[in-house]
């Protein structure tokens, strides 16, 4: 039996309709295939619990923050969070990994006229299928994607959904070796 491999989080980032959860999703299918044990802590699922009376969207992150928290200090060999939208919502996340912890963040990026068009498709979504809310979202997410230093940015209207999850599992792959290389040195 293979040693299980250490903890690591995930955190993919990125303005609404951009392809997160469609990643998050198909990310977390393969690394249980491969043996894994993963939380998937998505935003959406969070604020879902209490629409429609969401007090409001902080909460849920709040709450969505905490959770991956919780999971990041149980057995878990991968937690992938996946909702966030800025670079300061990516660092509380962070915050909540146990010291040490390899994170991946993981920032995807899509054209507007095709997260529009997603959209539109997705008849789950609120505000974010009105043209106003969600091209003030994309005007913005340039200035916010130059902030984030993430490991992997993936834009999802040019990558299909497999190549993307193998970029992504690489860098996994990559910060658990910088993890176990750095931790092995002599002190």
């Amino acid at each position: 039996m293979n040693p299980l491999p250490p903890l690591a989080l995930i955190v993919i980032a990125g303005p609404q309709a951009s392809g997160k959860s469609t990643l998050a999703a198909a990310l977390s299918h393969e690394l249980r295939q491969a043996g894994e044990r993963v939380a998937l802590v998505e935003l959406d699922q969070i604020a879902a619990m209490a629409l429609p009376t969401l007090p409001d969207w902080e909460t849920a992150h709040r709450i969505f923050e905490s959770v991956t928290g919780q999971w990041l200090r149980s057995s878990l060999t991968c937690v992938i969070a996946e909702g966030s939208g800025s670079y300061e919502e990516v660092l509380r996340i962070i915050d909540q990994a146990p010291a040490g912890t390899p994170v991946v963040t993981v920032a995807l990026t899509a054209p507007f006229s095709v997260a529009f068009e997603r959209a539109q498709r997705d008849p789950s979504r609120g505000v974010s299928r009105e043209r106003v809310f969600l091209e003030g979202i994309y005007q913005q997410w340039p200035d916010e994607l130059a902030r984030f230093q993430s490991r992997v940015l993936l834009d999802t209207n040019e990558l299909g959904l497999q190549r993307s999850v193998e970029l992504t599992r690489t860098a996994i792959a990559t910060v658990r070796q910088e993890h176990s290389t750095t931790n092995s040195l002599p002190r």
